[in-house]
């Protein structure tokens, strides 16, 4: 098993890492992102995990399964066209959660699970 760490401020305060390789599956930790809007902080947790990913062996070609936390569902449609750009190739099985996040000023978290390649 490998753990992975991204030296996110919540990692050490929570007791967690950014993914852990195990069983030929990498899993990434939910992923918040900066930014003033979603759009933003979209694209910056695509970018922690794209990071993650590469240190794991995969990218997002590999992705088998993502899930998207939103405080506010109607927030989710100014993403697509960045989710469709990463995944759009390589879709992976999908779920939207409308819930908090560990803080209010973030908009989207996201959480995902790739197979690493043979």
């Amino acid at each position: 098993m490998k753990r992975i760490s991204s030296g996110g401020e919540f990692e050490a305060k929570v007791g967690y890492c950014r993914a852990v390789v195990a069983g030929g599956w990498v899993h990434v930790a939910g992923t918040v992102g900066q930014g003033h809007d979603v759009v933003a902080q979209c694209r910056s947790a695509l970018a922690t995990i794209k990071a993650a990913l590469e240190q794991a062996g995969t990218d997002f070609a590999h992705v088998v399964r993502v899930t998207y936390i939103l405080p506010d569902r109607t927030e989710f449609e100014p993403c697509w066209p960045i989710l469709s750009e990463v995944f759009g190739e390589n879709p992976p099985a999908a779920t939207m959660i409308e819930c908090g996040t560990i803080n209010p000023k973030y908009r989207i978290e996201i959480e995902v699970t790739a197979l690493l390649p043979s």
